[in-house]
Protein backbone atom coordinates (compact mmCIF):
# COMPACT_ATOMS: atom_id res chain seq x y z
CA UNK A 1 0.00 0.00 0.00
CA UNK A 2 2.60 2.60 -1.24
CA UNK A 3 1.21 5.77 -2.68
CA UNK A 4 1.83 8.91 -2.21
CA UNK A 5 -0.91 10.89 -0.10
CA UNK A 6 1.09 14.06 1.13
CA UNK A 7 -2.46 16.10 0.31
CA UNK A 8 -4.48 14.02 2.93
CA UNK A 9 -7.57 14.77 1.05
CA UNK A 10 -10.47 12.53 -0.02
CA UNK A 11 -11.91 13.05 -4.37
CA UNK A 12 -14.09 15.25 -3.00
CA UNK A 13 -12.20 17.86 -1.43
CA UNK A 14 -11.62 21.51 -2.64
CA UNK A 15 -8.73 22.17 -4.87
CA UNK A 16 -6.63 24.16 -2.54
CA UNK A 17 -6.42 21.20 0.46
CA UNK A 18 -5.14 19.18 -2.21
CA UNK A 19 -0.90 20.10 -2.25
CA UNK A 20 -0.67 20.32 1.95
CA UNK A 21 2.43 19.91 3.42
CA UNK A 22 3.30 17.13 5.66
CA UNK A 23 6.28 16.16 8.10
CA UNK A 24 7.08 13.34 10.03
CA UNK A 25 8.80 13.49 12.85
CA UNK A 26 10.51 10.41 15.29
CA UNK A 27 12.78 10.09 18.07
CA UNK A 28 15.76 8.84 17.30
CA UNK A 29 17.06 6.83 14.37
CA UNK A 30 20.09 4.62 16.03
CA UNK A 31 18.21 1.52 16.41
CA UNK A 32 16.11 -0.77 14.50
CA UNK A 33 12.84 -2.24 16.46
CA UNK A 34 8.95 -2.05 15.62
CA UNK A 35 8.91 1.58 16.01
CA UNK A 36 11.08 2.19 13.20
CA UNK A 37 9.61 0.09 10.83
CA UNK A 38 6.14 1.50 11.84
CA UNK A 39 8.31 4.54 10.92
CA UNK A 40 9.20 3.63 7.71
CA UNK A 41 5.45 1.81 7.18
CA UNK A 42 3.93 5.73 7.89
CA UNK A 43 6.68 7.22 5.45
CA UNK A 44 5.22 5.20 2.56
CA UNK A 45 1.78 6.83 2.72
CA UNK A 46 3.42 9.75 2.56
CA UNK A 47 6.91 9.47 0.70
CA UNK A 48 7.52 12.96 -0.51
CA UNK A 49 7.15 14.15 3.60
CA UNK A 50 10.80 14.78 5.14
CA UNK A 51 11.76 13.05 8.70
CA UNK A 52 12.74 15.36 11.38
CA UNK A 53 15.11 13.07 14.30
CA UNK A 54 17.06 14.43 16.62
CA UNK A 55 19.72 12.34 15.48
CA UNK A 56 20.51 9.12 13.49
CA UNK A 57 23.24 6.94 12.98
CA UNK A 58 25.11 5.89 9.71
CA UNK A 59 23.18 3.36 9.19
CA UNK A 60 20.17 4.99 9.26
CA UNK A 61 21.48 7.45 7.02
CA UNK A 62 22.61 5.52 4.55
CA UNK A 63 19.01 3.62 4.83
CA UNK A 64 17.21 7.05 4.41
CA UNK A 65 19.41 7.68 1.28
CA UNK A 66 18.65 4.12 -0.21
CA UNK A 67 14.77 4.81 0.16
CA UNK A 68 14.99 8.75 -0.73
CA UNK A 69 14.23 9.75 2.58
CA UNK A 70 14.75 13.42 3.48
CA UNK A 71 16.26 13.03 6.72
CA UNK A 72 16.43 16.30 8.78
CA UNK A 73 18.30 15.81 11.95
CA UNK A 74 19.15 18.36 15.09
CA UNK A 75 22.21 20.01 16.34
CA UNK A 76 22.81 16.79 18.53
CA UNK A 77 23.65 15.37 15.06
CA UNK A 78 27.42 16.42 15.64
CA UNK A 79 27.97 15.48 19.42
CA UNK A 80 30.59 13.27 19.62
CA UNK A 81 29.48 9.57 20.19
CA UNK A 82 26.66 10.39 20.20
CA UNK A 83 25.23 6.88 19.78
CA UNK A 84 26.97 5.22 22.70
CA UNK A 85 25.52 8.56 24.81
CA UNK A 86 22.14 9.02 23.34
CA UNK A 87 20.64 8.30 27.33
CA UNK A 88 23.30 10.39 28.80
CA UNK A 89 22.39 13.32 26.71
CA UNK A 90 19.10 12.38 27.27
CA UNK A 91 19.58 13.13 31.01
CA UNK A 92 21.39 16.59 29.94
CA UNK A 93 17.74 17.40 28.46
CA UNK A 94 19.20 17.90 25.02
CA UNK A 95 16.39 15.82 23.35
CA UNK A 96 13.82 18.26 24.74
CA UNK A 97 15.81 21.37 23.74
CA UNK A 98 16.11 20.00 19.79
CA UNK A 99 12.79 18.98 18.74
CA UNK A 100 11.81 22.32 19.95
CA UNK A 101 14.16 24.35 17.75
CA UNK A 102 12.95 22.81 14.74
CA UNK A 103 11.22 24.95 12.38
CA UNK A 104 8.33 23.46 11.03
CA UNK A 105 6.29 26.30 9.78
CA UNK A 106 6.27 25.69 6.28
CA UNK A 107 4.04 22.46 7.14
CA UNK A 108 0.08 21.96 7.02
CA UNK A 109 0.52 18.98 8.78
CA UNK A 110 2.88 17.69 11.29
CA UNK A 111 2.49 13.99 12.68
CA UNK A 112 4.88 12.51 15.18
CA UNK A 113 5.94 8.93 16.34
CA UNK A 114 6.97 9.43 20.24
CA UNK A 115 7.95 6.87 22.93
CA UNK A 116 9.86 10.03 24.63
CA UNK A 117 10.42 13.34 22.67
CA UNK A 118 9.19 13.52 19.32
CA UNK A 119 5.78 15.38 20.50
CA UNK A 120 7.75 18.12 22.12
CA UNK A 121 7.57 19.97 19.07
CA UNK A 122 6.42 23.91 18.56
CA UNK A 123 4.02 24.19 15.67
CA UNK A 124 2.32 27.43 14.30
CA UNK A 125 -1.43 28.30 15.26
CA UNK A 126 -2.17 27.16 11.36
CA UNK A 127 -0.53 24.12 11.89
CA UNK A 128 -2.27 20.80 12.54
CA UNK A 129 0.07 18.50 15.03
CA UNK A 130 -1.37 15.18 15.36
CA UNK A 131 0.73 12.35 17.91
CA UNK A 132 0.94 8.53 17.26
CA UNK A 133 2.24 7.81 20.97
CA UNK A 134 3.88 4.42 21.46
CA UNK A 135 3.48 5.12 25.08
CA UNK A 136 4.23 7.86 27.42
CA UNK A 137 8.31 7.64 28.58
CA UNK A 138 8.32 4.76 30.51
CA UNK A 139 11.83 6.66 32.14
CA UNK A 140 10.21 9.67 32.74
CA UNK A 141 6.52 8.21 34.21
CA UNK A 142 7.58 4.44 35.21
CA UNK A 143 11.07 5.47 36.44
CA UNK A 144 10.75 3.07 39.73
CA UNK A 145 9.95 0.27 36.77
CA UNK A 146 12.14 1.65 34.10
CA UNK A 147 15.16 1.68 36.20
CA UNK A 148 14.61 -1.13 38.44
CA UNK A 149 16.43 -4.15 36.37
CA UNK A 150 19.40 -1.69 35.40
CA UNK A 151 23.09 -2.19 36.72
CA UNK A 152 24.44 -1.09 40.19
CA UNK A 153 25.90 1.82 39.26
CA UNK A 154 22.69 3.34 37.84
CA UNK A 155 20.42 2.21 40.24
CA UNK A 156 22.65 4.59 42.86
CA UNK A 157 22.73 7.25 40.71
CA UNK A 158 18.96 7.42 40.38
CA UNK A 159 18.96 9.60 43.57
CA UNK A 160 20.80 12.11 41.38
CA UNK A 161 18.36 11.64 38.26
CA UNK A 162 15.32 13.12 40.27
CA UNK A 163 15.96 17.06 39.47
CA UNK A 164 15.80 15.64 35.76
CA UNK A 165 13.14 13.72 36.04
CA UNK A 166 10.71 16.31 37.52
CA UNK A 167 11.51 18.43 35.28
CA UNK A 168 11.09 15.84 32.39
CA UNK A 169 7.48 15.12 33.59
CA UNK A 170 6.87 18.47 33.79
CA UNK A 171 8.17 19.38 30.11
CA UNK A 172 6.32 16.48 29.02
CA UNK A 173 2.89 17.25 30.01
CA UNK A 174 3.35 20.61 28.45
CA UNK A 175 4.70 19.39 25.56
CA UNK A 176 1.63 16.83 24.81
CA UNK A 177 -0.72 20.01 25.55
CA UNK A 178 0.85 21.12 22.45
CA UNK A 179 -0.60 18.34 20.11
CA UNK A 180 -3.79 18.67 18.32
CA UNK A 181 -4.85 14.96 18.59
CA UNK A 182 -3.50 11.81 20.02
CA UNK A 183 -3.92 8.40 18.18
CA UNK A 184 -2.91 5.51 20.77
CA UNK A 185 -1.10 2.38 19.37
CA UNK A 186 -3.30 -0.09 22.00
CA UNK A 187 -5.18 0.34 24.72
CA UNK A 188 -2.77 0.81 26.90
CA UNK A 189 -0.86 3.94 26.20
CA UNK A 190 -4.10 5.06 25.53
CA UNK A 191 -5.10 5.01 28.96
CA UNK A 192 -1.89 6.48 30.08
CA UNK A 193 -2.62 9.51 27.40
CA UNK A 194 -5.90 10.03 28.99
CA UNK A 195 -4.29 9.95 32.84
CA UNK A 196 -1.09 11.10 31.82
CA UNK A 197 -1.72 14.32 29.80
CA UNK A 198 -5.71 14.62 30.75
CA UNK A 199 -6.63 14.15 26.77
CA UNK A 200 -8.17 11.50 24.76
CA UNK A 201 -6.83 9.43 21.99
CA UNK A 202 -7.90 7.04 19.06
CA UNK A 203 -6.74 3.28 19.13
CA UNK A 204 -5.01 2.42 15.91
CA UNK A 205 -2.99 -0.72 16.27
CA UNK A 206 0.60 -1.10 14.61
CA UNK A 207 1.27 -4.04 12.52
CA UNK A 208 3.50 -6.73 11.68
CA UNK A 209 4.85 -7.08 7.96
CA UNK A 210 6.64 -9.88 6.81
CA UNK A 211 9.16 -8.66 4.64
CA UNK A 212 9.28 -11.91 2.32
CA UNK A 213 5.29 -11.80 1.19
CA UNK A 214 2.39 -13.23 2.58
CA UNK A 215 3.57 -17.07 1.39
CA UNK A 216 6.71 -17.15 2.08
CA UNK A 217 6.91 -19.04 4.99
CA UNK A 218 6.15 -22.10 3.16
CA UNK A 219 9.12 -21.99 1.02
CA UNK A 220 11.36 -22.16 4.11
CA UNK A 221 13.02 -25.51 4.75
CA UNK A 222 12.43 -27.18 8.22
CA UNK A 223 15.15 -27.50 10.83
CA UNK A 224 16.68 -30.95 11.33
CA UNK A 225 15.84 -29.55 15.23
CA UNK A 226 12.07 -28.28 14.89
CA UNK A 227 10.05 -27.85 17.56
CA UNK A 228 12.88 -28.82 19.93
CA UNK A 229 13.47 -25.24 21.14
CA UNK A 230 11.96 -22.12 22.82
CA UNK A 231 12.38 -19.11 21.28
CA UNK A 232 12.77 -14.99 22.46
CA UNK A 233 12.65 -12.53 20.21
CA UNK A 234 13.22 -8.67 21.59
CA UNK A 235 15.83 -6.04 22.44
CA UNK A 236 18.58 -6.88 25.17
CA UNK A 237 17.43 -4.62 27.65
CA UNK A 238 16.79 -4.95 31.50
CA UNK A 239 12.98 -4.10 31.88
CA UNK A 240 12.32 -6.70 28.92
CA UNK A 241 13.08 -9.17 31.70
CA UNK A 242 14.98 -12.05 29.27
CA UNK A 243 16.54 -13.25 32.69
CA UNK A 244 12.97 -14.87 33.58
CA UNK A 245 13.09 -16.72 30.41
CA UNK A 246 16.28 -17.69 30.69
CA UNK A 247 16.48 -18.97 34.23
CA UNK A 248 12.52 -20.82 33.90
CA UNK A 249 14.00 -22.87 30.92
CA UNK A 250 17.39 -23.27 32.44
CA UNK A 251 15.47 -24.90 35.38
CA UNK A 252 13.20 -27.44 33.40
CA UNK A 253 16.48 -28.01 31.41
CA UNK A 254 14.38 -26.80 27.73
CA UNK A 255 16.01 -25.77 25.53
CA UNK A 256 16.09 -21.65 24.55
CA UNK A 257 17.50 -19.86 22.04
CA UNK A 258 17.71 -16.11 21.95
CA UNK A 259 17.63 -13.01 19.35
CA UNK A 260 18.60 -10.05 20.02
CA UNK A 261 21.73 -7.39 21.13
CA UNK A 262 21.40 -4.62 23.88
CA UNK A 263 23.20 -3.06 27.22
CA UNK A 264 22.13 -5.94 28.91
CA UNK A 265 23.57 -8.65 26.74
CA UNK A 266 26.72 -9.24 28.73
CA UNK A 267 25.10 -9.66 32.10
CA UNK A 268 22.27 -12.15 30.50
CA UNK A 269 24.81 -14.29 28.85
CA UNK A 270 26.83 -14.58 32.18
CA UNK A 271 23.72 -15.57 33.35
CA UNK A 272 22.91 -18.00 30.51
CA UNK A 273 26.45 -19.65 30.61
CA UNK A 274 24.97 -21.55 34.01
CA UNK A 275 22.80 -23.41 32.03
CA UNK A 276 23.89 -25.95 29.45
CA UNK A 277 20.43 -25.17 27.30
CA UNK A 278 20.57 -21.46 26.25
CA UNK A 279 22.13 -20.29 23.13
CA UNK A 280 22.63 -16.56 22.34
CA UNK A 281 22.06 -16.02 18.63
CA UNK A 282 22.95 -12.00 18.35
CA UNK A 283 21.65 -10.29 15.05
CA UNK A 284 19.77 -12.51 13.03
CA UNK A 285 18.87 -11.85 9.46
CA UNK A 286 15.39 -11.68 8.61
CA UNK A 287 15.12 -14.97 6.68
CA UNK A 288 16.89 -16.43 9.80
CA UNK A 289 14.61 -14.58 12.05
CA UNK A 290 11.47 -16.20 10.46
CA UNK A 291 13.04 -19.66 10.05
CA UNK A 292 14.19 -20.06 13.54
CA UNK A 293 10.10 -18.92 14.30
CA UNK A 294 8.84 -21.50 12.07
CA UNK A 295 10.74 -24.03 13.89
CA UNK A 296 10.32 -23.09 17.41
CA UNK A 297 7.79 -24.90 20.04
CA UNK A 298 6.92 -21.17 20.99
CA UNK A 299 7.62 -17.06 21.35
CA UNK A 300 8.51 -16.37 24.82
CA UNK A 301 7.42 -12.32 25.98
CA UNK A 302 8.67 -11.63 29.50
CA UNK A 303 7.87 -7.99 28.71
CA UNK A 304 5.07 -5.59 29.46
CA UNK A 305 5.29 -4.35 25.56
CA UNK A 306 2.53 -1.50 24.91
CA UNK A 307 1.71 -3.68 22.06
CA UNK A 308 4.14 -6.46 20.85
CA UNK A 309 4.95 -6.99 17.19
CA UNK A 310 6.94 -9.74 17.51
CA UNK A 311 3.94 -11.94 19.45
CA UNK A 312 2.13 -11.44 15.78
CA UNK A 313 5.29 -12.68 13.62
CA UNK A 314 5.41 -15.67 15.88
CA UNK A 315 1.43 -16.32 15.18
CA UNK A 316 2.06 -15.53 11.79
CA UNK A 317 4.47 -18.16 11.47
CA UNK A 318 1.55 -20.48 13.02
CA UNK A 319 3.53 -20.72 16.65
CA UNK A 320 1.97 -19.62 19.52
CA UNK A 321 2.96 -17.44 22.26
CA UNK A 322 3.90 -17.95 25.85
CA UNK A 323 3.44 -14.17 27.07
CA UNK A 324 3.23 -12.38 30.42
CA UNK A 325 -0.08 -11.37 31.26
CA UNK A 326 0.43 -7.46 31.03
CA UNK A 327 0.20 -5.03 28.24
CA UNK A 328 -0.16 -5.37 24.49
CA UNK A 329 -0.61 -8.80 24.36
CA UNK A 330 -4.05 -9.38 25.85
CA UNK A 331 -4.75 -7.84 22.57
CA UNK A 332 -3.29 -9.91 20.60
CA UNK A 333 -3.08 -13.43 22.22
CA UNK A 334 -5.67 -15.54 22.42
CA UNK A 335 -5.22 -18.10 25.45
CA UNK A 336 -5.54 -21.67 24.19
CA UNK A 337 -6.45 -20.70 20.94
CA UNK A 338 -2.53 -18.69 19.79
CA UNK A 339 -0.57 -19.22 23.17
CA UNK A 340 -1.01 -18.93 27.31
CA UNK A 341 -0.03 -16.60 29.53
CA UNK A 342 1.85 -16.24 32.91
CA UNK A 343 0.53 -14.29 35.40
CA UNK A 344 3.72 -12.75 37.38
CA UNK A 345 6.82 -11.89 35.53
CA UNK A 346 9.07 -14.87 37.48
CA UNK A 347 10.76 -17.46 36.76
CA UNK A 348 8.34 -19.58 38.98
CA UNK A 349 5.16 -18.30 37.60
CA UNK A 350 6.90 -18.79 33.54
CA UNK A 351 7.92 -22.58 34.56
CA UNK A 352 4.44 -23.27 36.00
CA UNK A 353 3.07 -22.78 32.29
CA UNK A 354 5.92 -24.30 30.58
CA UNK A 355 5.25 -27.50 32.68
CA UNK A 356 1.90 -28.00 31.23
CA UNK A 357 2.52 -26.46 27.91
CA UNK A 358 1.88 -28.74 25.05
CA UNK A 359 2.43 -27.20 21.45
CA UNK A 360 0.70 -29.86 19.68
CA UNK A 361 -2.53 -28.10 21.07
CA UNK A 362 -2.58 -25.17 18.79
CA UNK A 363 -3.64 -25.20 15.14
CA UNK A 364 -1.09 -23.34 13.10
CA UNK A 365 -3.64 -21.46 11.09
CA UNK A 366 -5.53 -19.87 14.30
CA UNK A 367 -2.35 -18.18 14.85
CA UNK A 368 -2.04 -17.11 11.77
CA UNK A 369 -5.65 -16.24 11.51
CA UNK A 370 -5.28 -14.48 14.42
CA UNK A 371 -2.02 -12.51 12.83
CA UNK A 372 -3.70 -11.02 9.60
CA UNK A 373 -5.78 -8.93 11.61
CA UNK A 374 -2.63 -6.66 12.12
CA UNK A 375 -1.45 -6.28 8.58
CA UNK A 376 0.35 -3.27 7.38
CA UNK A 377 -2.57 -2.65 4.54
CA UNK A 378 -4.83 -2.11 7.89
CA UNK A 379 -2.88 0.00 9.40
CA UNK A 380 -2.02 2.71 6.79
CA UNK A 381 -5.82 2.52 5.84
CA UNK A 382 -6.91 3.25 9.52
CA UNK A 383 -4.27 6.12 10.25
CA UNK A 384 -4.93 7.55 6.84
CA UNK A 385 -8.49 7.91 7.77
CA UNK A 386 -7.72 9.00 11.76
CA UNK A 387 -5.35 11.91 10.08
CA UNK A 388 -7.88 12.91 7.62
CA UNK A 389 -10.17 13.06 10.45
CA UNK A 390 -8.79 15.60 11.91
CA UNK A 391 -7.25 17.78 9.23
CA UNK A 392 -10.61 18.13 7.93
CA UNK A 393 -12.41 18.40 11.72
CA UNK A 394 -14.80 15.41 11.20
CA UNK A 395 -14.30 14.49 14.56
Amino acid sequence: MSRDTSSLPSKNSPKHLRDLKIALVFDDLIQQGGAEKLLLAVHEMWPKAPVFTSLASKEWQEKCRQKNISLKTSFMQELPFKKQLNRFYSILGLHMVAFESFDLSNYDVILSISSRYAHGIITSPNTKHICYMNSPSRQFWQSREYFSQEGTLIKKLQGLLLPFLNHARLWDYTAAQRVDYFIANSPIPHARIKKLYKTESEIVFPFFDPPMGMDALSNLSASKNKDDYFLVLTRLSAWKRVDVAIKACGALKHSLRIIGEGPAEKKLQKLGSTYENIEFLGYVSEKGKWKLLRNCKALIMTQKEDFGITALEAMYAGKPVIAYKKGGAQSTVLPQKTGEFFSQQTPQSLREVLQKFNPQAYKSQDCKDQANRFTKDKFQESLQEAVNKVYFNLL
